[in-house]
């Protein structure tokens, strides 16, 4: 192994062979802000340009370490020239790139390495589909106005794409990561995109972050801008806000915290996502957490299809302009605001399950109730009864018969004309059974009509020998009584008297079964 640079390398290159060797940064910086942005009009002569041939000769065949140190590849400020080709190799040195640029792609794809780190990087394109890494790949605060292929890559620690903005290829997509494994934490906070960013059947053993980033579908290539399907999460997916207190200025890569919820007092740049996002079939093993800005046009919905996870957050500040599914999902607890659902039968509830409701402020049982109601067009029984149940099993058992009767006046609607026009006497005589209170007062009126015929019709009695004392009251609730005999049968009715007697009766059978029902559930609850 040469222990010196190649003849045909320049200063600056030999300057970068011996830096390898040392494990030390070979730092081509000004100190002028001005100058030494990577992407600024500054132009950066051969004093700060390395060809990118010569990055690959380091890292596949460069120099011992010197005695005593471990050989790296660190560079700041530098012009890297040509593609940088490193398709398929073994990269077992520490690599680690601030503040650079690069005038062509990178290309590691099916390549294995150890720890790739670019910051405030300007990247035309990177391609590392098949990359296999032990440490992290780190993209934070770069630009690739090309965009990001990982497809089926394995980063073996972290994956960081903080602050970073990326355009799209000529399909649309901006990052193309579908089938991607990241064994811990997927940070993208404040990432900025246009075009797609996809992810399809990712599988990430810690977060996925998306807090404060901005995506934006290209319509005329894709409506998509965030495809997270049948995706797998080990903690939790964030699309919310991120507090820009500890990010303006910044030089850091990490966010604000792990987990911790902005400042309500604070500014915060939301996520905003402006195009479809698809996150159906994918499992969130710690929560789903949504609080952007949803700004879809036309057919593009949120969709949550089918996705699994034992807490769904959705509290966006505003409702989104589209719709949102959550056909066939299944959730812990749902956790909402009433005011962060979309309007205008842009909700689809259809087979949505839910364990506990968890609202964030006052949602009453009337806004559930038209939150079921404005999310299809079509009459959904099984929606109601989830709803119902969910109730139920925080105790809320009046909020639940509230339900089930939204229910029936709902279906009624569903049903031809002469059972609608029996539905609405069953409504407003007994409220199909949940309004008991609506039951007696039917009851307390025919018990004061009837009074009122018989004290002015009183009857003879059933044996003419025989003169009970007559009570018109009382007999009249003996007749709207059915289980009880309050010793009024020795009378005889007749003609329409016997009609009204009748009547009574059936009313009594109608509207004190309802009543005793009522009671009986109170009695049970107390």
């Amino acid at each position: 192994m040469a222990e010196r640079a190649p003849e045909s390398w320049t200063e600056t290159e030999r300057a970068l062979w011996e830096a390898y060797r040392q494990g030390e940064i070979l730092d081509l910086r000004t100190g002028d802000a001005g100058t030494d942005d990577a992407f600024g009009d500054a132009v950066w002569g051969a004093e700060r340009t390395v060809r990118a041939d010569v990055l690959a000769h380091l890292l596949l065949a460069g120099p011992e370490p010197a005695p005593g140190r471990v050989a790296s590849l660190r560079l700041s400020g530098v012009l890297v020239t040509g593609a940088l080709k490193l398709a398929g190799a073994s990269i077992d040195r520490y690599v680690e790139l601030h503040d650079c640029r690069f005038d062509q792609k990178i290309l590691v794809s099916e390549a294995a390495a150890s720890t790739l780190r670019f910051v405030g990087c300007l990247i035309p394109r990177l391609e590392a589909s098949r990359l296999s890494t032990t440490g992290d790949l780190h993209l934070a605060r770069c630009r690739l106005p090309d965009g990001i292929r990982l497809t089926d890559s394995r980063i073996g620690t972290d994956l960081l794409l903080n602050q970073t903005v990326v355009g799209g290829d000529r399909h649309g997509r901006a990052v193309s990561a579908d089938g991607i494994t990241v064994n811990q934490d997927f940070e993208a906070e404040r990432l900025e995109t246009t075009g797609e960013l996809s992810i399809r059947t990712a599988r990430i053993g810690g977060r996925l972050s998306l807090r404060g980033a901005q995506l934006r579908a290209v319509p005329e290539k894709t409506r998509i801008c965030l495809n997270a399907v049948r995706v797998t999460v080990g903690h939790t997916l964030y699309l919310t806000g991120s507090a820009d207190l500890g990010w303006s200025g910044s030089r850091g890569y990490y966010g604000s915290g792990y987990g911790q919820v902005p400042p309500s007092d604070g500014p915060v740049t939301p996520f905003r996502a402006y195009g479809q996002v698809r996150l159906s079939d994918s499992r969130f093993e710690g929560a789903c957490l949504i609080s952007g800005e949803f700004h879809l046009e036309g057919e593009d919905e949120l969709s949550l299809r089918r996705i699994h996870t034992p807490e769904l957050r959705f509290s966006c500040k505003f409702r989104p302009t589209g719709t949102v599914s959550l056909s066939r999902a299944r959730v812990g607890n749902l956790v909402d605001d009433p005011d962060a659902w979309p309007l205008g039968r842009h909700l689809s509830l259809t087979g949505f399950v839910y364990e506990n409701l968890r609202p964030i402020g006052t949602f009453t049982v009337q806004q559930r109730i038209a939150w079921l109601e404005g999310s299809s067009v079509d009459f959904q029984p099984e929606s109601y009864e989830q709803l119902a149940a969910a109730l139920r099993r925080d105790g809320a058992d009046d909020d639940a018969r509230e339900v089930l009767y939204a229910k029936q006046r709902r279906r009624r609607r569903t049903l031809p004309l002469p059972a609608q026009v029996w539905g609405a006497v069953q409504d407003a005589t007994v409220g199909y059974g949940y309004r008991p209170g609506r039951a007696g007062l039917w009851l307390l009126l025919a018990w004061i009509l009837g009074s009122l015929w018989f004290a002015t019709h009183p009857l003879e009695p059933l044996k003419a020998d025989e003169r009970p004392h007559w009570n018109p009251a009382l007999y009249t609730l003996n007749q709207l009584l059915p289980i009880v005999d309050l010793n009024q049968g020795g009378w005889n009715p007749g003609g329409l008297t016997q009609w009204i007697s009748a009547g009574l009766v059936v009313i009594g059978w109608l509207l004190a079964s309802t009543v005793v029902a009522g009671a009986t559930r109170m009695l049970q609850r107390g």
